[in-house]
């Protein structure tokens, strides 16, 4: 039994088993998000939500996915169909792959990477590339339209999101995420949310623009283009795309408690659980997700022009000074 384990935890074997474990994690992910979704809507509008396959509904889920892989994929006439095809798997891979550097617990975590904020920057930034092939392969005015909606929502989020890391950063000393959460502590009052509260807050208002999500759904728009870059799509192209979407909402809100809620360390030190601290990660992680899809089902879309001035007119100013705050207090301190 030992030599078994031994030899699991030989690379590159365990990476190939912790790359498994990270997709079934993210495509099991985004099935839940959904049912959670739908019943979050019923319960915040006075209603019932998925309330027929299983108990309570439980079983939705399984349900629509046997409905997407039986649906057939269609695309138009007009696409170019590498790019059109193409797009569900850019959007989907760098959700998926940044998962391998957060880590879950103490000594789990895929690979440790000493640039780990860095890959996070670099590879979610590949999402705006998806998003554009999407809507120009589709050759639909409405695919266009939401793609060019996107790329500039996207962008112009990158910038406030990318600033708002720069505080954890030069607290921290380190661009590693495992560095991260060990030097936040065994204790809410250190962590890094309340000496960066505004940095926290631009960066949960950016992570909700990035993903995509009410009141930034610009992209996708339903009352304006249909459904925007998405509109073409079917079948398990378009299951995709949103479990892509989902992923990205998860690991927004686990980078989110990664950066700024402690990670993987319990609120208080004497609710230290050592290996099984993934369950404090789990339930601060299930938290913000809540957030985002309370969020969703209250506030109302924002138009392109609010959408463009919160993020250059407020957000990033606000990163900006409060980085000159952080590196006077850094020499003063």
């Amino acid at each position: 039994m030992q030599t078994v384990l031994n030899l699991l935890e030989m690379e590159p074997i365990r990476f190939f088993i912790s790359f498994g474990a990270i997709l079934f994690l993210v495509l099991n992910l985004a099935a839940i998000l959904t049912m959670a979704e739908r019943k979050t809507a019923g319960y915040i509008q006075l209603r019932y939500g998925p309330n027929r396959v299983g108990p309570r509904g439980l079983l939705q889920p399984a349900a629509d996915v046997f409905k997407l892989f039986t649906k057939e994929n269609v695309s138009p006439g007009r696409a170019d169909l590498w790019i059109f095809l193409g797009a569900p798997i850019a959007m989907f891979i760098p959700a998926a792959a940044v998962w391998m550097v957060i880590p879950f617990a103490p000594n789990a975590v895929v690979a440790n990477l000493n640039i780990g904020i860095l890959f996070f920057v670099a590879v979610t930034s590949i999402g705006a590339l998806g998003v554009i092939m999407a809507g120009y392969g589709s050759h639909s005015t409405f695919s266009l339209l939401g793609a060019l909606r996107g790329a500039a929502q996207m962008i112009s989020y990158e910038v406030p999101l990318i600033l708002s890391l720069l505080g954890v950063i030069m607290l921290t000393g380190s661009l590693s995420f495992v560095d991260v959460v060990n030097s936040q502590g065994p204790n809410f009052w250190g962590w890094y949310f309340l000496p960066q509260l505004p940095m926290a807050l631009t960066f949960y208002i950016a992570g909700l623009a990035e993903v995509k999500r009410v009141p930034f759904d610009l992209p996708e728009g339903e009352s304006e283009i249909v459904g925007g870059f998405m509109v073409e799509y079917s079948g398990m192209t378009w299951a995709l795309i949103q479990a892509s979407e989902f992923a990205s909402m998860g690991l927004m809100a686990s980078i989110n408690v990664t950066l700024f809620f402690g990670g993987w360390q319990p609120p208080l030190e004497f609710l230290d659980l050592g290996n099984f601290n993934w369950i404090w990660f789990g339930l601060k992680t299930a938290l913000i997700m809540f957030t985002f899809q309370w969020i969703r089902w209250s506030v109302p879309r924002l138009r392109m022009d609010q959408l463009m001035d919160l993020g250059w007119k407020i957000l990033v100013p606000i990163t900006l000074v409060w980085l000159f705050v952080t590196a006077g207090a850094m020499l003063v301190f």
